[in-house]
């Protein structure tokens, strides 16, 4: 990856960190869960309302590093207007292309770095994991 794009991707991280989108608590949620990495402390809760099988709000609360509330952010924006097997499909797609080098990532490409940082894929994989148990 070169220079450029680095310093692309570093900036979309932390402005989902700085600016996170839909964060914060969901009156009415559906569907909730927690996934905690034991190893950091890291602890992200993902909130969603269901309706006729599709996410039709989404909104999470983390603490911990600036990579799983960012992935968290990120994610939500994901996977809002998806249904349910849509967004199970989305977090296959994500957690496959994230460990196998040159899998497209798409609209979440800016967490591929972590590649390079093998302890650091739970951080974004956290998320995932709270939306995982979330839905069953």
């Amino acid at each position: 990856m070169n220079e450029a794009l680095k310093k692309l991707y570093q900036e979309v991280i932390v402005d989902h960190h700085k600016r996170p989108r839909n964060q914060g608590p969901l009156a009415g949620a559906t569907h909730e869960a927690t996934a905690t990495n034991p190893l950091c402390g890291d602890e992200v809760t993902v909130r969603l309302v269901v309706d006729a099988d599709k996410i039709a709000a989404v909104r999470f609360e983390a603490r911990g590093c600036m990579l799983s509330g960012a992935a968290a952010s990120m994610m939500t924006e994901e996977i809002v207007g998806k249904t349910l097997a849509e967004a199970r499909a989305k977090r296959e797609a994500f957690e496959r292309a994230l460990r196998s080098a040159g899998g497209d990532l798409g609209a979440l490409e800016a967490l591929a770095g972590v590649r390079e940082f093998p302890s650091r894929m739970s951080c974004v994989t956290l998320p995932w994991q709270a939306l995982a148990s979330s839905l069953g």
